[in-house]
């Protein structure tokens, strides 16, 4: 494990000074969503007693039912699914799609094509059973324009196509190299859809992106957002999940496909998870504001030893991730052991690019955290393909982030 030189230790410092009035608004935003959280939980009337976990079918869970009621509130929807069944965000992503789309309609993107692993749900790459067209179920989509925006008036044409019965939006950036969408960037895209086809659901792929700005795409017109507890909102605690919020029907139905038609989001035993899920998403503001914090500290050091980073470190973020821009595998291989050697599980491990299922080419990952591929927690990643960027997201707390970050550094400096 490299020790951190003095000219590490002293861009540090450059860097932590530069971003402190940045600081300051991640924390102003992280008080105000956590009041948000704590009047839910108020609200509801949150017991010790919902923490006893349930087994078998699960019936009459009063935490796990209480739990969709207060994601329900919090992201300002008519209902909520939060299950420990859904595998990954992918998963709960794809569930949701299924709600609002029948064989022969029309799935439409906003926002190009999206991330790696749904390509496979919506059978972009192969036809697998069970995916969208698998059940005839077309796919279609918008590209950005040049300059990484979404173009406004492409969408409104293709979505006044009254086969379009589902509008996908993906607000983070994922293996791209666009800015993640603001939460009025995607409600300025669902007022265009509503406007020219009433009957299409909105359905954003939030993930990265809860807890980050003070409200939640819900909240400017998305019919149905959906995400992974082992991102942001399961706060760093939740051991596996997925949620899905919105539109009463679309959510009734999501749970349908999570589990079957007629049993829906009735049956679930929670398995004794319920205290982390609670104790998750009530540490979620701030755990988020860690990772924000991480990532800002990243974009300032790496921008001071001369990589191209982005967001800038005073930009507007609206998701968690962190892109830094390296031109060569080499590069990328030494900070990925960078972020591996800082982290508090499997420091000692140096991580090789490998086929992960779901992906089009290897990805290198580095990822010691207590939860299994836990994003939320530090880690950081890359498609092995040009132009052989790595995206950094999480960090439990910003100081062992940084120091994470100044390993990587220390490993680019010296290799």
């Amino acid at each position: 494990m490299p020790e951190i030189s003095a000219e590490i230790l002293e861009l540090s410092e450059r860097a932590t000074a530069e971003i402190a009035p940045v600081f300051a608004e991640i924390d102003r935003i992280s008080e105000k969503n956590t009041a948000k959280v704590l009047n839910a939980f108020h609200r509801h009337r949150v017991s010790e007693t919902f923490f006893a976990g349930t087994t078998g079918y699960g019936y009459n869970d009063k935490g796990r039912d209480t739990l969709d009621l207060i994601y329900a509130d919090i992201f300002k929807t008519e209902a909520a699914l939060v299950r420990i069944g859904f595998v990954n965000g992918t998963h709960a992503i794809t569930a949701a799609l299924f709600s609002a789309l029948r064989p022969g309609d029309t799935l439409l993107s906003a926002t190009g094509l999206p991330y790696d692993t749904l390509q496979a749900s919506i059978g972009l790459s192969g036809n697998y059973p069970g995916s969208l067209k698998y059940y005839g179920i077309n796919y279609r989509q918008v590209d950005f324009k040049p300059d990484g925006k979404p173009d406004c008036d492409a969408l409104a044409k293709a979505a006044a196509d009254k086969s379009v019965k589902a509008v996908a939006i993906q607000r983070s950036r994922g293996y791209s190299e666009r800015d993640a969408l603001s939460v009025a960037e995607i409600g300025k895209l669902c007022e265009i859809v509503h406007r020219v086809n009433p009957e299409a659901a909105v359905i954003v792929d939030n993930c990265y992106g809860e807890f980050v700005e003070e409200i939640e795409p819900t909240e400017v017109g998305a019919d149905l957002i959906a995400g992974s507890l082992i991102k942001n909102p399961g706060g760093g605690l939740a051991p596996t999940g997925g949620y899905i919020a919105g539109k009463a029907g679309l959510v009734e139905a999501a749970a349908m496909r999570l589990t079957t038609p007629g049993i829906g989001g009735e049956c679930g035993s929670t398995l004794g998870n319920s205290r982390m899920l609670y104790q998750g998403i009530f540490m979620a503001p701030h755990t988020v504001a860690q990772a924000l914090k991480t990532a800002v500290f990243c974009a300032a050091l790496m921008r001071l030893m001369g990589y191209d980073s982005h967001p800038l470190p005073d930009a507007k973020r609206s998701d968690i991730i962190q892109m830094v821009r390296f031109d060569s595998p080499e590069l990328v291989k030494r900070f990925c052991l960078g972020i591996q050697q800082g982290a508090p599980v499997d420091s000692f491990l140096t991580p090789e690019p490998w086929d992960m299922p779901g992906y089009g080419c290897q990805v290198i990952m580095a990822a010691g955290a207590f939860v299994q591929g836990a994003s939320i927690e530090l880690s950081a990643d890359a498609p092995m393909r040009e132009p052989y960027c790595a995206f950094l997201q999480g960090g439990l707390t910003f100081e062992s982030g940084k120091i994470g970050i100044m390993k990587a550094a220390e490993l680019l400096k010296n290799g």
